[in-house]
This record gives structure tokens, C-alpha cells and sequence, in this order.
């Protein structure tokens, strides 16, 4: 069914770390989206789109007004978390290692219950609606019955989502291995069963280099390049004893990147979380081969991991495609503002500052370029998918009184990213279906 939206909006329409900011962003002040069978068949202002509302038997289409200090925006998509872990977020621990082996291989253990991974789906997928959050790529368990359970969840709201199960062979418990053989079966009939299904698309899934063996890791290779289409998702670069580890355990290999390079893992729809210790090698090859990184910054803030240089990776001579993402549950917050003001600090920690238009492009269009998806969701155009999110930007008296000193968008964004959280998200609709409105009794 046609049905419109009329209010203030954004999107951005270019890359604004290559084109600049206001080249890059667009920001319509009274504009009107329609939307039919799922996508944005028109956007502009409303006076120039307003003979649209009428439809062709001259009835009026359904309108939804949107109020004075309501903004719509492209659903949040997040480029790299595990559902899996939805109930350990917040748990103590020192560092990656300590805490992979305290918390999360233990709670992906439960998912070997698939009525226990279902409700785990239908609780990360609640949250991701609650936050404004519409995509991802997600990382499921080691058991096939985690991604059935995802897929499931994701297939009944209509969310374009990728995800996979993960290979692991080697240096985990037994509880959360598998092998390369039967890492390939159960992996190949996963992509069978879903990948194209509706808005679900896989990935496979090689957790990082020190659990796979080589012969998995050959496998993982084999496997992206027998299935076109598909996508390849792992961890690079978190942490400094973990690129010791690696170096001892593939000592034929340049680096951390080339593990990767040389068992086929590179090339446009792999994308990488955190590249935070990556050397200059690395960076060029990583664009060369239009592989992207997934910016995990309350992740590598909570395990002390450092601080990626998404400068440095989006440098104009060689850019590489780069995307915001939470990492949950190592990551401490669902919200996508929580995440741009981590990224924030994370920027301010290596020398430069990244301002509120290049923050909400990680997190829209620059998270679905680097997921390949730039032609699908990520910003509001014509023909895109219809993942909208509609926010409140004066959602608690604080941010209503720190409105009152915005004196530009750019003020108002960057409030919102230091100041707001999942009451800021008023609506959330899924391919122009409404799938969350805001609890209006637990407003303030």
C-alpha cells in the first residue's frame, strides 16, 4: 500500500571524508517520502511532491505528519555484532582473550538449543528495532541451529540482515568447535537453505585466524569463492597480543591481513571488524581489494583493545570502505548514538575529531557501502528500500534545553550523539512497515 511521510529529514548522499560535508549531506526541511510495496518511490520537498498524495482514483494516500522536533532519517545499520551474545553485554573482563573465554564462548554454547538461540534472535532483533537500528551483519554461534533461529526471527519482520555461522576448529572449548569438514556442510546447506531468501543474505564466518586451522581457513576460501554472492565476515587487528598470536601461528605470513590474502578472504563483500593495529601494507591492501572494516568503537574502548584511525583508513589516495558498528556483546550499547560518540572519542584519541555529519555517515551510508548494500538501504532515494527511522530530537528535557543552543543541524546532530539513546527513536519502519513506536508512557 502507498502511504507517506511529510517532515523534516536527512540523508547523506556521498561520502563525506571524499566529498566533503555539505556536498555530502542533504537535509530537506519540510520534505515528503512515498513509499509503495516496500520502497521510496519519491522524495523531495513537500511543495514540490505534494500532487503525489493523490492517488489515482483520486483518493488521498494514507499521511503520517511528523512533528516540529521530529527528523526522519535512514535506518542505523550495524556492520558487525553477534546476536549471540545478547546476554553477556556488560559482563567484566580484562581483555579480549580473558573475556572470550569468561563469557562468550560459554553463552554461545546455549545456542546449541535452538529454542534458546530463538529467543535470543527475537530479543537482539526487539532492541535493534527499539534503537533504530534496521540492518547488520551479524555473527551467530557455531551451531547451525543459531542461524536457522536468526533467520527465522529476521525473515518474519522483514529485515534485510546478513549472518552466519561461525567456524571455529582449533584454540576453543570442544563445546563451540567444529571442524573444517563439517564447518563446510553445515555451512553450504545453511547457504541453500537461506541465503536470497527474501532480504537475508549469508556470511560465512570464520571467527578470526587463531581458531581456524589452516585447512579451515582453505576451506573458508574455497567456500566464499564456490558461493557468488555471498559474503565473508571475521576480525582483524583488535588487539596487540593477538597479532602476536597470529604471527606464531602463521609464520610464513606477512602479516595479520595476509593470513587473510592468502587463503582467498579478500575482495569486495568481506568485511573485517575493528582494524585497529593495521600497518600501512595492510591499508593499501585492504582498498586495493575492496575489502571494508567494521568500526567497532565501544568494543575496543571496553576491552581496552585502542583505537581505530578511521582517518587513516578513508585517507583520499587510497579510501577503504569503512562502517560503524556496535560488536555486541563486547560492545556496551545497542544505540547507534552511543556508538557515534564512542567513535568520537576514539577519533579524539589519536589527534583529530570527527564531527556529527561524518559519524551519522558510518553509521547509514558509509555501513552499507562497506556492506555493499549503498544501492539498497543506508540513505532515503528513490528506489531504495523503505528502512526508516523517525527521531525525536528533544526525546528528554535535557536534550529539549540543549535545543534551545543549537544554532546549526550539525549543533542538533552532535547533541544527539552526545545526549540521546533509544527514547530519541520515536518510530522504526521495515521495508515501509511500521515494526516499533515509542512506548509513550515511559516518556518523561
Amino acid at each position: 500500500m502507498r502511504h507517506a511521510l511529510r517532515g523534516a529529514a536527512i540523508t547523506l548522499e556521498a561520502d563525506p571524508f571524499l566529498a566533503g560535508e555539505a556536498p555530502s549531506l542533504r537535509h530537506e526541511t519540510d520534505a515528503l517520502i512515498i513509499i509503495n510495496e516496500g520502497h521510496i518511490e519519491a522524495f523531495g520537498s513537500f511543495e514540490s511532491l505534494r500532487h503525489t498524495l493523490i492517488g489515482s482514483a483520486g483518493v488521498p494516500i494514507p499521511l503520517r505528519q511528523c512533528g516540529q522536533h521530529e527528523l526522519i532519517a535512514p535506518g542505523f545499520i550495524d556492520s558487525h555484532v553477534h546476536y549471540v551474545q545478547t546476554p553477556i553485554i556488560g559482563a567484566y573482563g580484562t581483555q579480549l582473550i580473558d573475556w572470550l573465554e569468561r563469557y562468550a564462548f560459554v553463552a554461545e554454547a546455549r545456542c546449541a538449543d535452538e529454542a534458546y538461540a530463538r529467543n535470543m534472535a527475537r530479543a537482539f532483533l526487539g532492541e535493534c528495532l527499539r534503537n533504530g537500528t534496521t540492518s547488520g551483519a551479524v555473527y551467530c554461534s557455531v551451531h547451525p541451529q543459531s542461524v536457522d533461529a536468526f533467520f527465522s526471527e529476521a525473515s518474519a519482520l522483514g529485515m534485510r540482515m546478513m549472518a552466519g555461522k561461525v567456524l571455529m576448529d582449533r584454540n576453543v572449548p570442544a563445546r563451540v568447535r567444529d571442524s573444517a569438514q563439517r564447518g563446510h556442510d553445515e555451512s553450504q546447506a545453511l547457504i541453500d537453505r537461506w541465503h536470497g531468501q527474501g532480504r537475508l543474505q549469508y556470511c560465512i564466518t570464520p571467527r578470526f585466524a587463531p581458531t581456524s586451522s589452516p585447512e579451515q581457513m582453505a576451506m573458508a576460501g574455497a567456500l566464499w569463492q564456490a558461493n557468488p554472492g555471498t559474503y565473508l565476515q571475521s576480525h582483524l587487528a583488535e588487539t596487540l597480543p593477538e597479532l602476536a598470536w597470529v604471527r606464531s601461528l602463521y609464520p610464513d605470513r606477512l602479516d595479520y591481513l595476509d593470513v587473510y590474502d592468502h587463503y582467498g578472504q579478500l575482495g569486495p563483500r568481506a568485511i573485517y571488524g575493528h582494524g585497529i593495529h593495521l600497518s600501512e601494507r595492510e591499508m593499501a591492501r585492504l582498498h586495493d581489494t575492496g575489502t571494508s572494516i567494521a568500526h567497532c568503537p565501544t568494543s575496543n574502548e571496553f576491552l581496552a583493545s585502542g583505537a581505530c584511525r578511521v582517518r587513516d583508513l578513508k585517507r583520499a589516495d587510497r579510501p577503504i570502505r569503512t562502517g560503524l558498528a556496535t560488536d555486541l556483546g563486547g560492545g556496551t550499547s545497542f544505540s547507534p548514538f552511543a556508538t557515534m560518540l564512542a567513535a568520537y572519542r576514539a577519533a579524539q584519541a589519536v589527534g583529530y575529531s570527527l564531527s556529527p555529519v561524518h559519524a551519522w555517515y558510518l553509521a547509514t551510508r558509509g555501513a552499507a557501502e562497506a556492506l555493499r548494500l549503498e544501492d539498497r538501504v543506508g540513505s532515503i532515494a528513490p528506489g531504495m528500500e523503505a528502512d526508516l527511522v523517525l527521531l525525536d530530537l528533544a526525546s528528554t528535557p535535557l536534550i529539549a534545553r540543549r535545543l534551545t543552543e543549537c544554532e546549526t543541524l550539525e549543533d542538533q546532530l552532535f547533541a544527539q550523539i552526545v545526549l540521546a539513546d533509544d527514547r530519541a527513536v520515536r518510530a522504526t519502519w521495515i521495508a515501509g512497515v511500521l515494526h516499533h513506536e515509542r512506548d509513550e508512557r515511559h516518556q518523561p
